[in-house]
């Protein structure tokens, strides 16, 4: 079967997202020792700086190879890459429903606003992933 033309827009958008993590990635462990260089005194704080920013930027390394694992899942209707999407998609709902709650006890109208179409792009996904002819395409029989 042909891949359907949302997954192929999901799985490009899974590549920016993936170049993006590689990116602040490499972005947080060149930050945290160019921090390290700029402590004058050299003690604990500088080796501090160092770690944080290799452990982050580690983070957001293995997240961007993730999401290239997930792009290629997509492009070869992989069943798993859509299985790992979906839980990720629903995590995302999830905090992003805890998020806007926080948001309305604060009042930030602006970011409920930008939550608020986020939301909706992740719960769009999210239905777009159990559409009978999507998950066809991926081989799926069950969920």
């Amino acid at each position: 079967m042909e891949r359907p033309t949302g997954v192929t827009i999901l799985a490009v958008l899974y590549f920016i997202g993936a170049a993006f993590l590689a990116l602040c990635g490499v972005l947080f462990m060149v930050g945290g020792s160019m921090l390290s260089g700029l402590a004058h005194t050299g003690g604990p704080a500088s080796a501090l700086f160092a770690m944080g920013g290799v452990f982050i930027g580690a983070i957001f390394l293995a997240l961007g190879l993730l999401d290239l694992a997930i792009g290629i899942g997509f492009i070869k209707l992989q069943n798993w890459a859509r299985v790992v999407a979906i839980i990720f998609m629903g995590i995302g709902v999830l905090f992003g429903v805890l998020g806007m709650l926080s948001m309305l006890a604060h009042f930030m109208i602006i970011f409920l606003v930008f939550r608020l179409i986020f939301l909706a792009i992740e719960i769009w996904i999210l239905v777009y992933l159990f559409k009978p002819h999507v998950k066809q395409a991926f081989g799926a029989t069950g969920f």
